[in-house]
Parts: C-alpha cells; structure tokens; sequence
C-alpha cells in the first residue's frame, strides 16, 4: 500500500476497460489520479469509488485524444497542482472493423489512426516535456501482439499497435541520458468492451471473439503495468507482453469445444 502516495497518474480513456482498472489499482497505492476520457460522466461516476480505494485527489476531464488543439490546451490549462504528472498511461485506443484491406471502411483507418497513433502521439509530446525538465516521470504505452503479427482483415489496426511500439521504442532512445522510463505493455486478448466498439455495437459478433477462450481481464493488464511503475528508479521495464495460456500469439489460440 502507499508506492506512489503523492505522484501524479494521468491515464487517458479512463472511463471503461483497461484505463478504468488502471485507476482503480493505482488508488489503492495512494496515487493522485488524473483522469481523462471522452465520457466524462463516466469519470465523474467512477470518482468516489478510487477515492475511498486510497487514491489521494482525483482529477477529472473530458478528452478526445484525435484532437490535436484540445490535447494541447487541456494539458497546457491543467490546474498548477496538476501539471506535473508523474506517470503517463496511453490507454486511449480502438479498433474498428474486421474486414479485409480492399473492402475495408475509411472512416474505420481514420479513426484507428487518429486514435492510436496521432493521438499517442499528441499526448506524449504534450506531457514529456515537463517530464524531461523535472528529471522524473514514466511513459506507459498500451501496445498489443497485433503489434508483432498481422493477422487476416486487421491490417490496419495491427500497422497501429505496430506504430506504438515503433513510437514507444524511438521515445525510450530519445530520453536516454534522462530518468524518464518508457515502457510498452503488450497485451493479447483482453475481455473488455474492445470488440464490441470493434463491431460497431453488435454485442453477438464480439462475444463470438471470447468463446472457448479464457481471455485476460482488464486487471490483469492493470497490475503489469503498475508492476512496471514501480520498480526502482533506475530500473526501466522495456516491453511487456502478455496473452492468456490460451493465446500463442496474435493468430494462434486454443479453443475449447466443451
């Protein structure tokens, strides 16, 4: 209890799946937590339960990571007591679509893209700096094994997560000479709202994705990566990649028939 009493979490997409059980564990060990995420009444709903879990303060807006001037003027307008961040989480993510690339939707890549790429990309230029001239802070960047092999109609999400790691390990040389600690997690198959925002709502085509399977669950992605968080300073966990026992890789499962 208590490793990060007085440091300052902010997690984007923190409103549902992975970035809510991030808050959630990080409350238990006393962080202050900075919350953003386009639902904001999620966050506003969600805030007095990490208070009495031991969070500190919490601190809640709304944000669409696609937003390049809103990124910067959120970021740049925090209250004072809220600029230094401590720990950054690019938790904001998405896929859309599962169709092959000659078929696939525009609409779906450019989203995809803004979200998990340009988005990654506005935060962390946004909070690195004051990182870089504090001498302190850790870059948590939420990747995939999509990230490591393309599977059939995923093409673009996968050249997304293939982008994070790409951004996440050019972001690690850039700070070199600095404290500042980079680290991807790289999660497999995570039971979460995931696919269904994949498939556009249809509740029966996502719980397809889970049958047979015992997924990981958005905790256990949470407790890697508070894991990572708090090892010693001087210790930088590169890259975490995890899947369930019955994930191989990105194309590989063990279904169950029974």
């Amino acid at each position: 209890m208590g490793k990060l009493n007085g440091k300052t979490v902010f997690i984007t997409g923190a409103s549902s799946g992975i970035g809510e059980s991030c808050a959630r564990i990080f409350a238990t060990e006393g962080a202050r937590l900075l919350l953003a995420a386009r639902r904001l009444h999620l966050l506003e709903q969600l805030t007095p339960e990490l208070l009495k879990a031991g969070a500190s303060e919490v601190h809640v807006f709304e944000l669409d990571v696609c937003h390049r001037a809103k990124v910067e003027q959120s970021i740049t307008e925090l209250p004072s007591d809220w600029q230094k961040i401590d720990v950054l989480i690019n938790n904001a993510g998405l896929s859309r679509g599962l169709d092959k690339l000659q078929e696939g939707q525009i609409d779906d890549w450019e989203e995809m893209i803004d979200t998990n790429v340009k988005g990654l990309l506005y935060v962390t230029r946004a909070v690195v700096p004051g990182m870089v001239e504090r001498g302190s802070g850790h870059v948590v960047n939420l990747g995939s094994t999509a990230g490591e092999i393309t599977y059939p109609k995923g093409a673009v999400y996968c050249a997304t997560k293939a982008a994070e790691k790409a951004i996440n390990d050019g972001l690690r040389q850039d700070v070199l000479g600095t404290p500042v600690r980079v680290t991807s997690v790289d999660p497999g198959m995570v039971e979460t709202a995931f696919s269904e925002v994949r498939f556009h709502g249809d509740k029966e085509r996502a719980a397809k994705v889970y049958q047979g399977v015992i997924p990981l669950t958005p905790d256990d992605v949470a407790d890697a990566i508070l894991w990572a968080v708090t090892r010693p300073a001087h210790v930088n966990i590169a890259r975490i990649v995890m899947t369930t026992i019955d994930q191989a890789n990105s194309l590989l499962f063990n279904r169950k028939t029974e």
